[in-house]
């Protein structure tokens, strides 16, 4: 019975993250009024009345996979070395992982304009951004052996939240000649040195 469980657990995963996937691309290829569950339903090959059973708008269905993501960046850093300081473990997980997640600049632009333009993509936006947050809220916490809830993990959760935000908007609007994993490493390093005012930025 488990294993009957499960494997109906992977198909409805597989068929979340499907969905997902044609709604990003229908997006990305023919503009956000192109994703409707009758479009993203068609790709897929199922009824509209499944898309509509997975999720509950098309914002969601278009941000669920950086949502899905996340959690893989909470795996990695939970599989660092348990004595790694927490800045060590950030720092060599978040820069190649939230690479691996933001994909071309040219589509992270699309959404982002997408974002900024549609009140329910920007809100849907900001759920999925919170979804990351309290993912690297618990690790952290886990990791400095403190409770989630106290000041210090939501500081550092955040913290490095703008960096990467800063690091993934720069990249993509072409500011700086170097790969998002650099820049978002910059960041990090930036920060856990101290921002220096009017100093030599740290040594990478």
């Amino acid at each position: 019975m488990t294993s009957e469980v499960s494997l109906r657990e992977r198909k409805k995963q597989a068929t979340r993250a499907a969905l997902s996937h044609a709604a990003w691309s229908l997006m990305i290829e023919h503009g956000l009024e192109a994703v409707t569950p009758e479009t993203v339903a068609e790709a897929v090959d199922v009824s509209p009345r499944t898309f509509r059973n997975y999720f509950a708008s098309r914002e969601e269905a278009i941000l669920y996979g950086l949502v899905r993501r996340a959690g893989s960046i909470g795996e990695a850093l939970r599989a660092r070395p348990a004595g790694e300081p927490v800045w060590d473990s950030l720092i060599e997980v978040l820069p190649d992982a939230v690479a691996g997640m933001v994909g071309e600049s040219h589509d992270l632009l699309l959404m982002m304009h997408a974002v900024l333009r549609d009140p329910a993509m920007f809100a849907q936006h900001l759920v999925a951004f919170e979804h990351g947050q309290e993912v690297l809220v618990a690790v952290i916490a886990e990791r400095m052996g403190t409770d989630r809830c106290d000041l210090s993990p939501r500081l550092l959760a955040a913290t490095a939240g703008v960096a990467i935000r800063t690091a993934v908007v720069a990249w993509a609007q072409a500011q700086a000649d170097t790969s998002v994993a650099g820049l978002i490493r910059e960041s990090l390093a930036v920060l856990r040195a101290g921002i220096p005012l009017g100093e030599d930025p740290p040594t990478l």
